[in-house]
């Protein structure tokens, strides 16, 4: 009697969900999410995401949650990767969707790692990530040919028992005229401001942006020796970006801002 053929390996995607508006998905990650049969969904994708992409389809893929975000009870990483392998050994087509790019602080490194351990083919498919969708709330770039010529990607979480960025270093390299774009931030606001401001001084302009590029979207602009202060009474929390440097001090920023804030929140103003 033949043994039952072995299941089909698919790719695996590990898939950019953007930073909250569904049209901001590429046509790359809709058509990717609506060929798949599982999908492993993180915290920080918006359910309009997903209604948008699976709208219509019969049978919809299956949803697993898989949540992780700073401060809060996570799924352990070691599950997911186990997860991922698991479901694609047993023939599903299986979609990673994290929100932003997975590649920007998304962990993507490790499942991979994982992926090419149990000799499953692997695709990543990029995502805007929040960093841009919070410039361009702010009316600004990353760069600006007059107020930076480059940006820092920063993670503000530092991982359990590890030492963390090196802020001074760091402070040094926005001074020269980089953007700093500091992802997970807010929580770890005081700490931060207090090892930034020895490089960079307390009038340097600073910002935050929360839920960028969503009907939820609030934004703030202060100077890093006010951020703190305005940040606890705005009551602005996660999930936020944290944008630092001369780059806020384009013209027009207020205006700008004012035009392309989602129509929810320029209502809410009105």
């Amino acid at each position: 009697m033949p043994l039952p053929a072995a299941p089909v390996l698919h790719t695996v995607h590990l898939v950019g969900a953007g930073p909250g508006d569904p049209e901001l998905l590429t046509l790359k990650a809709l058509r990717v999410l609506r060929q798949a049969t599982v999908i492993l969904v993180d915290d920080l994708v918006g359910e309009q995401v997903l209604a948008h992409a699976l709208e219509g389809l019969d049978p919809a893929p299956r949803i697993v949650p898989v949540g992780k975000r700073g401060g809060c009870e996570s799924t352990p990483q070691a599950f997911i990767e186990k997860l991922l392998v698991r479901e694609a050994l047993a023939g599903e087509k299986v979609v990673r969707l994290k929100g932003g790019d997975p590649l920007v602080f998304g962990r993507a490194g490790e499942e991979i790692a994982a992926l090419r351990e149990a000799g499953i083919p692997f695709e990543v498919v990029n995502g805007i990530t929040a960093g841009l969708a919070a410039v361009k709330a702010l009316g600004t770039g990353w760069t600006d040919r007059r107020h930076a010529q480059g940006v820092m990607l920063v993670t503000g979480h530092p991982q359990t028992g590890g030492a963390g960025p090196d802020w001074d270093a760091i402070g040094a390299a926005a001074a020269s005229g980089l953007t700093l774009v500091i992802y997970m931030g807010v929580t770890q606001a005081p700490r931060l401001v207090e090892q930034l401001l020895p490089r960079l001084g307390p009038d340097w302009p600073a910002a935050a942006v929360q839920a960028a590029s969503t009907p939820a979207q609030r934004q703030l602009r202060a100077t890093l020796g006010t951020l703190v202060d305005t940040l606890a009474r705005e009551q602005l929390g996660s999930p936020a970006v944290l944008v630092l440097g001369r780059v806020l001090e384009a013209a027009a920023l207020a205006e700008w801002a004012a035009q392309t804030a989602p129509a929810s929140q320029a209502q809410a103003s009105a």
